[in-house]
């Protein structure tokens, strides 16, 4: 980065650390916040070095808090540590997306199948009005605040799911494909119309009352087909060759 987009950068995640922690929260946890929104929105792309002493400096923390946040940080498949190196954002390759999205579809669906009987009216409509938000979002489209709602959307349709492992494996596949999600969008943007549409008809299945298999099904095409974009748009060379 230059020193324009550094500075940039250190405004952006003071000002993360500030509006996203309150007083009550731990600087690790303000840390963890400020460098995942950086990594997120792409500040921090892949392969960028994290060097603990200057993101402290920026975050106005010691570098303890730092470290705890990277650590966390390379739980979730954000980051990871090379020899000589140290830590650095991860990227993920064609292949890795392939195989996370895939497995997504298959646990999302599932956790959203099993959330269905939980979900009441006020989570429809809360649903229903982020799904509204996205729906204004496509007119002067932006991939990043497009994806954060797309998350939004769906956070309300799996986060009643009972069985903790499941909904445990849905926000690891989340976090990982974190720091490659704000670009899918923007790779195949005719996708996000179809997405908030297909949304829309998920919302009506679980209304309904649909049986668990229909709504499974319907959730896990909905992911598998941003995933089929993504894979007609680049041809699928790459990722076909694995």
């Amino acid at each position: 980065m230059n020193d324009t987009a550094s500075a940039a950068g250190t405004r952006t995640a003071r000002q993360t650390a500030t509006q996203t922690a309150p007083h009550t929260v731990s600087k690790s946890e303000q840390a963890y916040a400020a460098v995942k929104a950086r990594i997120v929105d792409g500040t921090y792309s892949p392969g960028y070095r994290l060097v603990l002493a200057k993101i402290a400096e920026d975050l106005g923390v010691s570098v303890v808090p730092v470290r705890e946040a990277i650590r966390r940080l390379e739980a979730e498949g954000l980051v990871k540590f090379e020899r000589n190196v140290g830590a650095t954002v991860a990227g993920i390759d064609p292949t890795e997306y392939l195989y996370t999205m895939q497995t997504l579809s298959i646990v999302e669906g599932a956790a959203t199948a099993l959330s269905a009987p939980l979900i009441g009216p006020a989570d429809v409509a809360r649903a229903r009005a982020v799904n509204a938000e996205m729906r204004d979002c496509l007119e002067h489209f932006d991939p990043v605040r497009f994806t954060r709602l797309n998350q939004d959307f769906h956070s309300v349709l799996f986060e009643h799911c009972p069985n903790p492992h499941i909904l445990d494996l849905v926000h690891r596949g989340w976090n990982r494909l974190a720091s490659l999600r704000s670009s899918t969008f923007r790779f195949v943007p005719g996708r996000a119309h179809d997405s908030v549409d297909e949304h829309e008809a998920l919302l009506r299945l679980i209304e309904s009352g649909a049986g668990a298999d229909e709504i499974e099904k319907a959730a896990r095409l909905h992911r598998s087909a941003t995933l089929d974009a993504y894979l007609a748009q680049s041809n699928a060379g790459s990722l076909s060759a694995h």
